[in-house]
């Protein structure tokens, strides 16, 4: 069995992420794939990378993500660093010949992001973005039902995002609200969104956006009664046109008190209607137009082993994935895109076209009119 060396970039919430995802999908799948090894890994301070070592079995650690590019014995990397070093990481790593796996958004610029595209189509190592949500099994099975016509035509997309981190006046300052991060909530949720959207329903090609600020400034630290300017939006709206003529809309918030991952989406055609929640992301609802009044109705649809690769988890329905099961599904996909056994969901040709849709988004939002998606 082939060994690939795993080399990670982050080790906060998504580092960790990637760090459970790789040393569970050998185990979860079994013998097809080659057998990842975390070889080394890269945080922001020592005590950061050694905890993340100990944890997770690495052998090395560094404060220096170019030593993780540059090691021969790293074959793949995955990047969870913050965002606006995701472009100069991915460069590196695909000019050093390595597998990418980036976390979203992809960049904080669409310079960068068609750079890292550009960089992409000619390097050997293949690329994923981090849109876990859409290895779901039940979201897979969704864009089935679509795409054979279950609902018939498709006539609208739907969706909304939000969760409130940042619904608290007094939640101190943070990267989050720094313009070096991207645009805020369209970079955090509107990426996720666009993906779902262009996954579920095809490409994007105009839109119509607003952006908020709910709070102007936020403390510099818990309590403290200096202030700093909040750089990002919080809250964003959006009217949708896809290439196919069908019309969306988009809503997101990150200060939505009582929200805790409420991505929700409604796909209606003139047959019937998907609709999914992420707070309950085991079940999807479906409504089929003919049938009695007296007894129709949405019917809900419970993951189980029928919806692969939930049945390489449990062998019983209803008992459920969570997130980080999804980062495991997802490092099963790079491992078999890297194999070429299947092509990326979303590697950098078509994350770049997210990329697009976003910048498109916040232009609009700035600009206060329609705009064309580039490309689309």
């Amino acid at each position: 069995m082939t060994q690939l060396g795993i080399g990670l970039i982050g080790t906060g919430f998504m580092g960790k992420c990637h760090a459970l995802a790789w040393n569970a999908v050998r185990p979860t799948f079994g013998g097809d794939l080659s057998r990842p090894k975390l070889t080394m890994v890269c945080a922001g301070t020592e005590a950061e990378a050694e905890e993340a070592a100990t944890a997770f079995g690495i052998g090395r650690w560094t404060l220096d993500w170019r030593e993780v590019v540059a090691d021969p014995a790293v074959a793949a990397v995955s990047i969870a660093a913050p965002n606006h070093l995701h472009c100069e990481i991915a460069l590196a790593a695909l000019a050093a010949g390595k597998h990418v796996w980036c976390e979203k958004p992809m960049a904080i610029s669409l310079a960068d992001a068609e750079a890292m595209a550009a960089a992409a189509a000619t390097a050997p190592g293949r690329t994923i973005i981090g849109y876990n949500y859409v290895q779901n099994p039940l979201l897979r099975q969704a864009r089935r039902l679509i795409r054979e016509g279950g609902i018939g035509r498709v006539t609208q997309f739907r969706c909304c995002m939000d969760e409130d981190f940042m619904a608290e006046a007094a939640t101190p300052w943070g990267l989050k609200d720094d313009r070096r991060s991207g645009y805020g909530v369209l970079d955090d949720f509107g990426s996720h969104m666009v993906g779902l959207a262009h996954f579920l329903v095809g490409e994007i090609a105009e839109v119509a956006a607003v952006c908020d600020r709910p709070f102007a400034s936020r403390p510099v630290t818990a309590g403290s009664a200096e202030v700093r300017e909040v750089e990002t939006h919080d809250i964003a709206s959006a009217l949708l046109r896809f290439a196919s003529g069908v019309t969306g809309s988009l809503a997101a918030s990150r200060a939505a008190w009582g929200r805790k991952s409420g991505l929700c989406f409604e796909v209606h055609g003139d047959r019937g209607t998907i609709r999914f929640d992420q707070e309950r992301p085991n079940e999807i609802h479906l409504f089929v137009a003919g049938e009695d009044p007296a007894t129709g109705g949405f019917r809900r649809i419970l993951a189980g082993p029928q919806h692969p690769p939930y049945d390489a988890f449990c062998p019983a329905p209803g008992h459920g994935l969570g997130f980080n099961d999804l980062k495991v599904i997802e490092a099963r996909h790079f491992l078999r895109v890297i194999a070429g056994a299947e092509p990326a969901v979303f590697d950098f040709a078509e994350g770049v076209k997210v990329e697009r849709v976003v910048h498109a988004l916040a232009r609009s939002a700035a600009e206060r009119r329609w705009i064309e998606v580039a490309g689309a």
